[in-house]
């Protein structure tokens, strides 16, 4: 199987003792809350900017385009204005990554998540209260910077809770509180347009304090990680922490050892940001760079961001807009739960290759039906039962991404580094994210503007190169543990030229991989 690396468990990753106790499964939720505040912000936004109460008072002139008669359905909500107040809180998340990376490393990972909530906390109430597109936009990049802070500490802290048999299942709570917090925007919106006042806007934009406040008071509860508190110098504190997540009868010597290896290891590293450059992490640099790149080409966030504007565009009137939001909202949590219960039995792998296919086939029908009924003119109308075929296949397209690249482009990357470049390259790989977010955000109404039914072949496009690299370059990572994860790389086709074997460790012993002529892993075929 081309690109793939079968991992020989009785000879190389180890799988430590340990089972799934009350008080990580606790902190594992509390901690994923953080993708609520994500979540809502992704899913509110669409359905703020196709409010007329909202758009007369900020963005004038979006709202009489809007109301123009014989309208080009692709071009009416074209306006960088109104697309700047989407996309600035992408960019102040990418850049407050940067000192997230710091925050996680120094002060633990719960810090970081507190500094995160309370933020996003304060960009809530200014948007709430916001009387001009000034404050709209300050507003948008304190919730940013709260992002920011949130996505590179959780899923660090969960990979570095969770037993390595199930990781997978816990780390994609992050990604399935992202999916309830979308779901909560849109009924949350559903419910506000309908105010006859006008001020139902207020009510959607100031509600992102709930899931700040929850981040942020359940932050304060949280234990830090083994991994943690070894690296800063607690090693008591670390091996009971350890006794305690993986259960009070249950043998941790071994696992202790690795953790600690590992991070005298680190300690050795002065820069990670310079030693993440070296050679022999090509392959994680890689994946932190090229995975959330393309998880932002799928198109989702097209989807997420605009669904109500998208489906207002499509012809849809605005209370069905704000329902269709609502209805793909249910299908992503729903799939992402399948997710969830089969990333550790099926493996990454398989997820990622069955959902972009998925994706492929649904975006090029969605194109398809468009361009039937809107042609390159954007003038038409969409009948009900078209407009239900529409809406199915974007279900689809939606569930196919949330059982794939939703949360294994959060899972992934966030486990594949060892302890002396994790902070920079969950760094990384969130502020790639964030960049590609933003440039999308900023970009996506002028492109259907301009490229019309064509943007879904676009997208479509993308997901056939993604697919194939999946194929191609990552290896299965599930059940491996975090600190010989360096095993699955040095047996991959592509990779393990780029992995000397004298830089081989694992765990408290070095390992050389085929000069010690017994091979720790089954490589996989050329």
């Amino acid at each position: 199987m081309a690109g793939g690396a079968v991992v020989n468990t009785s000879g190389a990753a180890k799988d430590y003792p340990g089972r799934l106790t009350l008080f990580v499964f606790f902190t594992c939720v509390v901690a994923a809350t953080g993708g609520l505040i994500f979540g809502y912000d992704i899913g509110i936004s669409g359905g703020v900017t196709s409010m007329d109460p909202f758009l007369k008072k900020f963005f004038p002139v979006v709202y009489e385009k809007k109301q123009l008669a014989a309208k080009n359905q692709y071009c009416k909500y074209d306006n960088q204005l109104l697309q700047t107040f989407t996309s600035s809180l992408y960019l102040a998340a990418l850049v407050a990554s940067f000192f997230a990376a710091t925050v996680t490393r120094v002060l633990g990972r719960k810090w970081s998540m507190f500094a995160g909530g309370l933020t996003f906390l304060i960009g809530a109430a200014l948007n709430g209260a916001a009387e001009n597109v000034g404050m709209l936009i300050i507003g948008r990049i304190l919730l940013g910077v709260g992002v920011g802070f949130a996505n590179q500490s959780v899923p660090v802290y969960l990979s570095e809770m969770a037993p390595a048999r199930l990781r997978g299942m816990l780390n994609i709570g992050f990604q399935l509180m992202i999916t309830i917090g979308i779901l909560a925007a849109a009924l949350i919106n559903y419910g506000t347009a309908k105010i006859k006042a006008g001020w139902g806007w207020r009510v959607s934009l100031a509600l992102a304090a709930v899931p700040a406040g929850i981040i942020t008071l359940g932050s304060l509860f949280l234990p830090d990680t083994p991994n943690s508190l070894i690296d800063r110098g607690h090693p008591e504190a670390a091996e009971r922490m350890l006794q305690r997540i993986r259960g009070a009868d249950v043998d941790v010597s071994e696992e202790y050892a690795d953790l600690v290896v590992a991070s005298e290891e680190s300690k050795l590293v002065q820069h990670p940001w310079r030693n993440i450059l070296q050679r022999k992490y090509r392959a994680q640099l890689s994946m932190a760079i090229f995975i959330p790149f393309f998880q932002q080409l799928t198109g989702i966030n097209v989807i997420m961001f605009y669904a109500p504007v998208l489906f207002d565009t499509l012809g849809f009137k605005s209370d069905a807009a704000l329902m269709s939001a609502v209805i793909t909202g249910l299908v992503n949590v729903f799939a992402t739960l399948v997710s969830i219960f089969t990333v550790d039995r099926l493996g990454r792998r398989k997820l990622f290759l069955q959902g972009g296919s998925q994706m492929i086939v649904c975006q090029v029908v969605v194109g398809t039906l468009i361009a039937i009924k809107f042609g390159t003119s954007g003038i038409g109308d969409m009948p009900k039962g078209y407009a239900a075929a529409v809406v199915l296949f974007i279900c689809l397209y939606v569930a196919g991404f949330a059982w794939s690249w939703g949360p294994l482009g959060w899972l992934v990357p966030s486990e594949i580094f060892p302890l002396e470049i994790r902070p920079a390259g969950q760094s990384i790989n969130v502020s790639v994210n964030m960049l590609f977010t933003f440039v999308i955000a900023q970009a996506f109404l002028t492109m259907l503007c301009h490229m019309k039914f064509g943007l879904f072949y676009f997208f479509a496009g993308w997901v056939v190169i993604m697919t194939v690299f999946i194929a191609l370059f990552l290896p299965e990572t599930k059940n491996v543990p975090i600190e010989e994860m360096v095993l699955v790389w040095k047996s991959h086709w592509f990779w393990s030229r780029f992995i000397a074997d004298d830089e081989v460790h694992v765990g408290a012993h070095h390992v050389q991989m085929a000069a010690s002529g017994g091979k720790k892993l089954a490589a996989a075929e050329p």
